[in-house]
């Protein structure tokens, strides 16, 4: 009978404490393989928080303070970009598309994003991922807003209710345009990222909250079309619709204002469905005289660099352009000792565990002198005991490699949909990279450095004639 066999009969003649052991390594493993996953996957989501995008302009500043301002809503930009500039720059050659975007209002704490249909059709998150509507669709008018995930979740909203926006960031809001209500009609679906705790309308509303005395502007409601079959039916804000057919812009702005007053006297959000009605998109941009900043994508990366030197050297006002994805690594080299203390944990984690198999090892060898001297009196020499345990701690760390791995493919299953909507974290089912595998090397060689101990152990009792059966 060879080694091997003999190591695991006899591994399995003490197989509840054996038992025990592989399974607290294998519980060691599949916490170190999934905290390493869980790192690489969280830095290379990080960095794709934003995707696709190759350049994000704003005015001068420090490159991270642009870049938490405008992906992250963190803090505010210090100045504007003027339309004027974003204009000009977006007809350059090479210039694919551009998204503008307007911070500066919030929603009972959550900030509000102005922007235009662009921001739905070219905006892309995680591995070069495209918005999607969980309900609904993207606005269509400035009396449309579109919530993200968290925002719908967390207040509770629906299709159909109307929310005031406010003037000031975060939780401080200044003014409530009250007077211009918008109606909900489309809510994304998680994607793990700021999108998911920001308000989307139309930068035509920004512009008329701003700049029109919070007016309404026939330019901001649109057409709207009926359905055919909702002839006969007729919602509050279809009537309102008609009157401004047939009455002045001043009646109907000295209407509108009384009967929204009433219905918002607090400044709130009221918790009041409006029937929804298809409309045809019309202007969702308006005259603004100045937006935050805007995001760019080219048609070749050989254009990059060159606009990107072009607009730091703008001369119509200072400006700064930033790749997020450079930027976005930067920051989380800010972070780097996150990342080394979770996996010192896990480290830890694994060394406890094989300490615990050096332990049990010891433990039973004294239990296993009448074992080992029958093996001595059979013909086996001391060399043939100390391979043996060491055999067995081989054996043992191995089968835990093993478990240990398939229970973390198992748990990467079970985890996947969570932490891609809760975290925007997209783990993949793919093979173990080579650091990885380096990971399961080294704890093989850990595990048969513990094996070492109780097996030399052995062999001096063997020498010495320790392996006699005392009565």
């Amino acid at each position: 009978m060879n080694l091997a066999s003999l190591a695991f009969k006899s591994s399995w003649n003490r197989k509840s404490s054996v038992l025990l052991t592989l399974f607290t390594i294998a519980i060691s493993v599949m916490l170190l393989l999934s905290i390493e996953r869980v790192r690489q996957e969280a830095k290379s989501s990080f960095a794709n928080t934003i995707s696709g995008t190759d350049l994000i302009v704003g005015a001068r500043t420090g490159d991270i303070q642009l870049l938490l301002s405008s992906v992250f809503r963190i803090g505010h930009a210090n100045n504007a970009v003027q339309w004027q500039s974003y204009e000009y720059i977006k007809q350059q050659s090479g210039v694919a598309w551009t998204i503008p975007i307007s911070l500066g209002d919030s929603h009972k704490g959550h900030a509000v994003l102005g922007t235009d249909s662009s921001y739905f059709t070219h905006f892309r998150y995680g591995k070069k991922q495209m918005l999607a509507f969980e309900h609904g669709r993207a606005f269509h008018n400035g009396r449309e807003v579109v919530l993200g995930s968290d925002v719908a979740k967390k207040l509770n909203y629906h299709l159909g209710e109307q929310i005031v926006i406010s003037h000031g960031m975060g939780n401080t809001s200044f003014h409530h345009h009250d007077d211009n209500p918008m109606t909900i009609v489309g809510i994304l679906k998680p994607t793990g990222t700021p999108v998911d705790r920001t308000v989307h309308v139309p930068l035509i509303a920004i512009d008329e909250m701003h700049g029109s005395g919070h007016n309404a502007s026939p330019r901001m409601i649109g057409k709207a079309i009926n359905k055919p079959s909702n002839e006969s039916v007729h919602s509050h804000d279809e009537h309102k619709h008609e009157d401004h057919d047939h009455h002045s812009h001043d009646d109907h702005s000295h209407g509108e204002h009384e009967h929204e007053h009433d219905d918002h006297s607090h400044g709130e959000h009221q918790h009041k469905t409006h029937q929804l009605v298809e409309s045809e998109p019309g202007d969702l941009i308006g005259e603004p005289k100045q937006i935050t900043a805007f995001l760019m994508g080219f048609d070749s990366p050989l254009y990059i660099l060159q606009v990107r030197r072009n607009i730091n050297q703008y001369k119509g006002e200072p400006l700064l352009a930033i790749m997020p994805g450079v930027t976005l690594r930067e920051l989380w080299g800010m972070l780097d000792i996150v990342e080394k203390i979770l996996l010192l944990f896990s480290i830890v984690v694994v060394i406890i565990s094989l300490l615990g198999m050096l332990t049990t090892l010891l433990a039973t060898l004294n239990q296993r002198r009448r074992e080992l001297a029958i093996l001595r009196s059979v013909g086996a020499r001391p060399w043939h005991i100390f391979s043996l345990l060491t055999s067995e701690a081989v054996i043992i760390t191995l089968l835990g490699c093993l478990l240990g791995t398939t229970l973390f493919f198992m748990a990467i299953l079970l985890a996947q949909p969570v932490l891609q909507a809760q975290f925007g974290i997209s783990l993949s089912l793919s093979m173990l990279s080579s650091y990885e595998v380096t990971l399961l090397g080294a704890i093989m060689l850990a595990g048969t450095v513990m094996g070492i101990f109780p097996a030399l152990r052995a062999y001096y009792y063997s020498l010495s004639d320790g392996m006699s059966i005392k009565v």
